[in-house]
């Protein structure tokens, strides 16, 4: 199929099936959080949301399956991505070896290897609690990817504290908060617009073509579209797939970062 078939669509089905229809090299970004092998109870244990207000489908893997399935769909997806562009694979700690594997065996240049901590994680009675992602950053050709390391802050640009302030904005632990929406329904596991829109502004630039393989509740297709990138998204559960285009759809989606911070409309000003 052309990319012109692709370009700011979403399609429900098996992203190993759909990546393989694509052209080679017509992918400028992917970011993508892959499902994590750990018996996610979407449902009922889900950071204190409540599983009525939840949409059910989580489409989880068997850990025995795990190395195989990352192969799988890593290679579908090196064979879309441009030689100028990047990858930001999540993973959560339990089978980040078989990612890392994957990664080797597709030639694949880790960039950095980035930590997301955020705000809280599920208590714990035996072991540490765990409040952090990781983030692999990856490249097909190291010499050709773009970055854009003053974006966000010039080159002269001071911290409160006086300090650089684009140093600090690109250590490699970042401290974001995941997202909280009051009121309405939502997907069991969302990476915050505000972690992806720090992605898209280090990696892509306006019109770049950034694709999400596994789209869930749609949230990289959402902060693409209001970053004037073009977006192209897979998923496998019809109502994860159904609910994700609603949000593109409408243009609309409220979003609040914590209980005491106020509402953001992503496509429009702050309400």
């Amino acid at each position: 199929m052309k990319q012109s078939e692709y370009i700011d669509t979403i399609k429900q089905g098996d992203c190993i099936e759909l990546m393989s229809e694509m052209p080679e090299a017509c992918v400028d970004l992917i970011i993508t959080d892959p499902p994590f092998a750990i018996d996610f109870k979407a449902t009922r244990h889900n950071y204190n949301r409540k599983g009525n207000r939840v949409l059910e489908g989580y489409n989880e893997i068997e850990g025995s399956d795990y190395l195989t399935f990352t192969l799988d769909w890593l290679s579908a997806a090196t064979r879309t991505l441009k030689d100028s562009g990047s990858m930001y694979i999540f993973s959560g700690w339990n089978y980040l070896k078989d990612l890392l594997i994957a990664i080797d065996q597709c030639q694949l240049t880790t960039v950095n290897h980035l930590i997301w901590k955020y705000q809280f994680g599920v208590v714990t009675k035996r072991k540490y609690v765990t409040s952090h992602y990781h983030c692999l950053f990856l490249c097909k050709n190291d010499k050709k990817r773009k970055f854009y390391p003053y974006r966000r802050f010039n080159k002269d640009a001071k911290t409160e504290n006086g300090g650089s302030a684009h140093y600090k904005d690109k250590e490699d632990v970042w401290e974001i908060k995941r997202e909280y929406w009051q009121g309405a329904v939502k997907t069991p596991t969302k990476l915050p617009a505000e972690l992806i829109e720090k992605i898209l502004d280090y990696s892509s630039e306006k019109d770049d073509v950034v694709l999400d393989p596994f789209l869930g509740s749609g949230q990289v297709a959402v902060v693409s579209k209001m970053k004037g990138r073009h977006y192209i998204g897979f998923e496998i559960v019809p109502a994860y797939y159904e609910f994700a285009r609603e949000r593109l759809e409408s243009g609309q989606y409220l979003i609040q970062k914590t209980e005491e911070e106020p509402v953001w409309d992503l496509f429009s000003e702050k309400v």
